[in-house]
């Protein structure tokens, strides 16, 4: 399949439209240089990568447990990363979340330095990075895999308590220039989990992203 389908299941799976839950795994070529990794919906995976798909699948066939979670098994993933020669952070939860009409309801300010330290850091993993800042956050908008707009918050340890992380997530359904926006966050991460949900971003799938260099 072309690289075009990690893209049409992603914009399909954001309205609710999922592949048929059929135990199977759809490899697909990577977006670009940059983005490669394993998507995990129910009961279907999809494996984007520019490795041989014939590998994919016998490696996926001789990972042992249960095949529905194959390309999340820690055997899998190991095999990949030593094939590609790249490296992951976490699998993360990968959730979604429709565009609000209005402005938000905290002060932010833009950050158009490329030097910062969190525009910096930001562009290593995403396009069209903007960056804004409040008393106690930062927000990050960008594009990240097949060009999907994803946002990422950090709330300062001195202004939790305050709903400020939620407010955060909120806001950034209003300053996407999209009809939604992705968020990751590490499921261990429990108090992450609940700021997203309670600012409307609701489960898809889960997501291990494979990081050169």
């Amino acid at each position: 399949m072309t690289k075009d389908a990690l893209d049409q299941t992603l914009t399909a799976a954001a309205h609710g439209r999922f592949p048929p839950p059929d135990g199977g795994t759809t490899v697909v070529a990577q977006p670009n240089a940059r983005d490669a990794g394993v998507l995990a919906l129910t009961a279907h995976s999809v494996v984007f990568t520019d490795e041989d798909p014939a590998w994919v699948r016998a490696t996926l066939a001789a990972t042992p447990g249960d095949p529905l979670a194959a390309t999340m098994n820690p055997y899998f993933l190991g095999a990949l990363l030593a094939r590609t020669g790249r490296h992951m952070n976490t699998i993360d939860l990968l959730t979604v979340a429709g565009a609000l009409p209005g402005d938000p309801d905290i002060g932010l300010r833009e950050i158009e330095d490329p030097e910062h330290p969190r525009v910096a850091r930001a562009m290593k993993y995403r396009d069209e990075v903007r960056v804004w800042a409040t008393e106690g956050g930062v927000l990050i908008l960008g594009r990240g895999v097949a060009g999907r707009w994803e946002t990422a918050i950090e709330v300062a340890e001195e202004a939790r308590g305050r709903r400020l992380g939620e407010r955060l997530a909120r806001a950034a359904r209003q300053l996407v220039p999209d009809t939604v926006v992705w968020a990751q966050q590490s499921p261990g991460n429990a108090r992450s989990v609940r700021t997203f949900q309670a600012a409307g971003y609701r489960p898809v799938g889960s997501e291990a992203l494979l990081i050169a260099g």
